[in-house]
């Protein structure tokens, strides 16, 4: 019997999971969550033989919560479910030691084959996401044009970055006009959306 957990926000979704699987005679669905930060602790008194995790989750998102289970419940294997497909996120996914990686539209028949193989150890990625990677260009930012841009994302202004990275005011600004020339982007705003969907940030 392979014991699974499943995190998912929307509610809709995360039901249908469940029912689905619970068709299953050979798969337990021993707990469900709408948000990332009941994952760990459920995990390390559960003990499940895989953990089900959309990638945006509110709390913790589910890449974190993937890596951190890896740590304190090495053997609970993950999958993470998404429907994003970017680059970006497969990289940090195997980053994060997942075992698997598949999009929401696959099918049900797909969905339940993949947990059985990443509970015997193998590693199940949809193959349209190896391809995405493939065909992904370099990320083309600085190091500390990175940072800058997270900053950016998190909502502070330029004033505040500087005096969080010990900069001047026009210096930011200056890393700011380079990430959006880089990026092809219209503005800052535009050039966080990209680098998030790039996986970048």
């Amino acid at each position: 019997m392979v014991r699974v957990l499943i995190a998912e926000d929307m509610h809709m979704l995360r039901k249908a999971l469940v029912a689905l699987l619970e068709f299953e005679p050979d798969i337990e669905v021993v707990a469900e969550f709408s948000s990332g930060a009941e994952i760990l602790p459920r995990a390390k008194e559960l003990r499940p033989d895989v953990a089900v995790l959309d990638i945006d989750l509110p709390g913790m998102d589910g890449l974190t919560a993937a890596a951190e289970l890896h740590t304190a419940v090495p053997e609970c294997r993950t999958m993470m479910l998404t429907s994003l497909g970017r680059p970006g996120n497969l990289r940090r996914a195997l980053a994060a030691h997942v075992s698997g990686f598949l999009l929401k539209d696959s099918t049900p028949d797909k969905l339940c084959d993949a947990i059985r193989a990443v509970a015997k150890g193998e590693r199940v990625i949809d193959p349209q996401l190896v391809l995405a990677a493939l065909d992904d260009k370099p990320q083309p930012l600085t190091p500390r044009e990175l940072e800058v841009l997270l900053l950016a994302s998190q909502g502070e202004g330029s004033a505040q970055i500087a005096a969080r990275l010990y900069l001047s005011v026009g210096t930011v600004r200056n890393y700011l006009t380079s990430v959006v020339t880089k990026l092809n982007a219209r503005n800052r705003v535009d050039a966080i959306r990209i680098a998030r969907e790039a996986g970048w940030l």
